[in-house]
């Protein structure tokens, strides 16, 4: 389900968040799903208990899972959290669009190279 890497810059709780956050959003967690206790995913990642706990406070500042005193961690509803997250990555590309036209690339150049990013990605999972 989550795989660490090391080789990543980034701390390992960021990690964590990014793959739930994508695990959630795409629907293979689903809203009110139970979230793996701090424990059970410490002990498969080999990681310490603090780490999961820090992503799953994250997680649930943004709005991706909600706390259950006693009973644990569970998936929030999605349909907002994937308006918000694409929002967030609309805003991403504008930003890499605007770095691409200072740089004198054309829209062409960028819908093309979407579009064939995006039909090599298709093939990938056919």
């Amino acid at each position: 389900m989550i795989v660490i890497d090391y080789k990543d810059s980034r701390p390992i709780y960021e990690q964590v968040v990014d793959k739930f956050r994508l695990l959630i959003l795409n629907g293979a967690l689903g809203a009110n799903d139970k979230m793996p206790s701090v424990r059970t995913l410490a002990m498969e990642l080999s990681i310490n208990p603090n780490t999961i706990q820090r992503a799953y406070m994250e997680l649930e500042r943004q709005g991706y899972i909600y706390t259950v005193k006693g009973r644990g961690n569970f998936v929030s509803d999605t349909n907002t959290l994937k308006g918000e997250y694409k929002e967030e990555i609309f805003k991403k590309l504008d930003e890499i669009c605007d770095t691409a036209k200072k740089a004198g690339i054309t829209a062409e150049d960028i819908t093309d190279h979407i579009s064939e990013y995006m039909k090599g990605e298709e093939s990938k999972r056919s």
